[in-house]
């Protein structure tokens, strides 16, 4: 069959070629139905959007003519994409894929359900389920128009405004110990920060979640001085990741997520270890999440900063209705607590996730080469790759709080220029998600006035093009980061 987009405006029509079930139009395109569906473009296009599997997967405009180079280490690859993606000869994307025509307008496929993948060549994009047939959407226009209709598809949770953050992570990792952390606290005291979050570095182990020896008066008492500050408390934890040598695995080997041989599935490479997950397809897993989340709300965090949740749908697309169940579970014990899912896949987080990350790890530097480059790793800690994922994901503002990681104010201990500094500071103004991990005690006067005004006021922001922005009196273009 053949759809039919036409433009008023210039008095044109565009006629799409389409091997599916077609359920009826709807604002901004059709909805189409079926376990696999082919769009025939009716130009041939050099580039296709691919967007990445979780919050640190490469999501970016990809030139057609060159494929995918493989990503290194292999170790690495769980915790970059969704695998298949990874190891793919041609160009897929994670949910959605889009194909840039002559004109500069996109022809869009987006699943509305979890568990597809998307594959771009020059005249077609082929949407699949990775289990059984879904509803997708096909969209054709200005690439804003696009995604914006297909957001308003998708789930949506926005009942809670964006925090403002202080993070312990992009500064003292996870060298942190109780005193320290109350330092800190005092430091950041009539500061307009919402939350103060403590991150990795004070539990035992990975699986392991009670205080380690550097914090002897427990996470209890520390949220309690948190909350004296006038602060709610955040606490980072991974429920879904375990190491090879955790008391967890040791204690429950049947929890591992395995293959059909019985092997553990692996996870990842992080903290010098490989990584397992949990299987989240296990009730007695779920069940020991769920305590997980219950004590910790009991301890007096209401902020919840989950990461490396794709272990809960690993080997990928394949485990999102999994993943969605797990995260269901976790989100009715957490309560009214505001959930910053990190690490997640993307599409299977909406309408459950308060914040979501949609980009890697901010740096105090720019880029790491060696990984970028050599390693084709575009997934790493670095300024530059956290900015180019979030700028492709910014049409998620209507779905959920975008978090585009912490912004630096600082020169003590980093390689950022202020022209770089600028660009993430201005990117929190753009999706109204403001934290940062500077201490004040690190701030020059300048420094720390800047971060004041940063918390304490909103600037107004314009969009003037897919990637120009005007932030204030500043016009900003991360065109460059294509």
């Amino acid at each position: 069959m053949r759809l039919e987009f036409s433009d008023p405006l210039r008095e044109s029509r565009l006629e799409v070629p389409v091997l599916a079930e077609a359920l009826g139009p709807v604002p901004g395109g059709y909805l189409l139905r079926g376990r696999e569906v082919r769009v025939f473009a009716p130009f041939a296009s050099k580039r296709f959007c691919r967007h990445g599997w979780q919050s640190w997967s490469l999501t970016t405009w990809v030139d057609l003519n060159f494929p995918p180079k493989p990503l290194f280490p292999e170790a690495r690859r769980p915790q970059a994409d969704d695998p298949f993606l990874l190891e793919a000869s041609e160009w897929w994307g994670s949910g959605l894929g889009a194909l840039e025509g002559p004109d500069g307008k996109v022809l869009l496929l987006g699943a509305l359900g979890v568990g597809a993948r998307v594959l771009g060549r020059e005249d077609l994009l082929l949407g699949r389920y990775a289990e059984e047939e879904g509803e997708w959407f096909l969209g054709y226009g200005e690439p804003t128009e696009v995604f914006a209709a297909y957001g308003r598809l998708l789930p949506r949770r926005l009942s809670k405004g964006p925090p403002r953050l202080w993070c312990s992570w992009y500064s003292f990792y996870n060298r942190i110990h109780e005193a320290l952390l109350l330092e800190v606290l005092e430091e950041v005291a009539g500061l307009p920060f919402e939350v103060f979050q403590i991150d990795d570095g004070w539990q035992r182990a990975l699986g392991d979640w009670e205080p380690n020896e550097r914090f002897p008066r427990g996470m209890a008492f520390l949220a309690e001085r948190i909350r004296e500050k006038g602060f709610r408390a955040g606490l980072w934890l991974a429920p879904f990741l375990v190491t090879p040598d955790s008391p967890l695995v040791r204690a429950h080997p049947e929890w591992i997520l395995r293959d059909g041989e019985g092997r553990p599935i692996p996870a990842g490479f992080n903290w010098w270890k490989p990584l397992y997950a949990l299987d989240s397809g296990n009730e007695e897993v779920l069940d020991h999440v769920a305590g997980l989340v219950r004590k910790v709300r009991a301890w007096g965090y209401d902020y919840l900063k989950l990461d490396f949740l794709y272990a809960a749908a690993l080997p990928g697309a394949e485990g999102e209705v999994r993943y969605r169940k797990a995260m269901e579970r976790i989100r009715e014990e957490a309560g009214e607590a505001y959930l910053l899912f990190c690490g997640a896949p993307i599409l299977a987080s909406l309408g459950l996730a308060d914040g979501l990350r949609v980009g890697p790890d901010v740096a105090p530097y720019w880029d790491n080469e060696d990984r970028s480059f050599w390693l084709q790793d575009p997934t790493g800690p670095g300024l530059r790759n956290a900015l180019r994922t979030t700028l492709h994901r910014l049409w998620l503002r209507e779905n959920v709080q975008v978090d585009p990681d912490v912004a630096f104010f600082r020169s003590r201990f980093s390689l950022l220029s202020l022209e770089e500094m600028r660009l993430q500071e201005a990117m929190g103004e753009i999706t109204g998600f403001k934290a940062t991990s500077d201490p004040p005690s690190w701030l020059s006067p300048e420094e720390r006035e800047r971060l004041w005004a940063f918390l304490s006021r909103d600037k107004e922001v314009k969009p003037l093009g897919p990637y120009r922005f005007r932030v204030g009196e500043e016009v900003l273009d991360y065109a460059f980061l294509l």
